[in-house]
Formats: C-alpha cells, sequence, structure tokens
C-alpha cells in the first residue's frame, strides 16, 4: 500500500505586480496556516519524501511544512514540472516515485491539483483551498501501478476546517 500526500501550497502575495507568478512569496495567512496544518499531520503520519514545484510560494510551503513535521528540509526535491503541469504530469511523477518510499507528498498548484485528487480517487472535491491537504491510498506496492479511478480518498483537511 502507498500514500499519497497532496498539499496545495499557502496562501500567495498580490502586493508585488511586477513579479511573475512563479515568484509570488506567501502572504501572512500563508506563513500563519503552515503550522496548522504541519501540527495535524505530524498526529498521524511518517511522510518520506516530498516533492515540490518550483514556484516560490510552492517551495517554500513544502520547506515549512518539512520543518514542521520533523522531515528535513535539505531533503526537499523540487521539480521544475510540477509548476503549470496537469494530472497527466502528476501521474507520471508519481508513476516515478521510488518503490522504497511508502508515504509521499507532492506540492502543487491549483486548478490541478484538485483535478488530479479527483482523476486518482475518484473524488468529487469542488476546490483544495490554500494549504489544503489530501490524503490518498493506492492498493499497490509499486507506485508503477498508479491509475486513475484507483486510488481512495481517506481524508481532506484544510486550514479553517474544524479539526
Amino acid at each position: 500500500m502507498k500514500i499519497l500526500y497532496l498539499l496545495r501550497h499557502a496562501k500567495s502575495s498580490w502586493n508585488d505586480a511586477q513579479l511573475e507568478d512563479k515568484d509570488r512569496p506567501l502572504n501572512d495567512r500563508g506563513v500563519s496556516d503552515i503550522p496548522i496544518m504541519a501540527a495535524r499531520l505530524r498526529k498521524n503520519s511518517s511522510i518520506e519524501g516530498i516533492i515540490s514545484s518550483t514556484a516560490l510560494r510552492a517551495c517554500t510551503t513544502a520547506k515549512l511544512i518539512a520543518k514542521g513535521i520533523g522531515f528535513p528540509v535539505e531533503s526537499v526535491n523540487l521539480d521544475p514540472t510540477i509548476y503549470l503541469s496537469g494530472p497527466l504530469k502528476l501521474l507520471e511523477i508519481v508513476r516515478n516515485l521510488d518503490d522504497r518510499l511508502e508515504k509521499v507528498m507532492l506540492v502543487c498548484h491549483n486548478p490541478t491539483i484538485t483535478e488530479f485528487a479527483n482523476c486518482l480517487s475518484g473524488a468529487n472535491i469542488d476546490n483544495i483551498p490554500t494549504c489544503g491537504l489530501v490524503k490518498i491510498k493506492l492498493d499497490t506496492n509499486s507506485w508503477g501501478h498508479a491509475e486513475f479511478g484507483k486510488g481512495t480518498l481517506l481524508d481532506f483537511d484544510y486550514p479553517k476546517k474544524e479539526p
């Protein structure tokens, strides 16, 4: 069995209109939401790998979550192909994960993360909000066997949801 965590980056700032989209930082709410989600994640997970988009808001989220759950920040893998990708690209990334890893997190963007979560699990999530986290179980011993519609949604959490 494999467990895939899909985390949407935390809330980003739109204060500087001159910045390119990929260079937008987190805003204050984004920074304050991450410890909330890290605390919830720490209670019942032992993530073995984190792969993030290279967009500043995503990689900052990934590194702060890593720190908050006790995962080595220097081991966060930044993948430029996640930024502006679609569900098929995320499926390709999942299929190429190391089978020695049982629990992996992808830090992504909307709308792709919501589409991917729904495609993978058959769920009907309208929108994964910023810093929202989806936990999906794959009944396989190999990431290479991941398929759309074959995952099971185990949890959907976000900062404003009552624990």
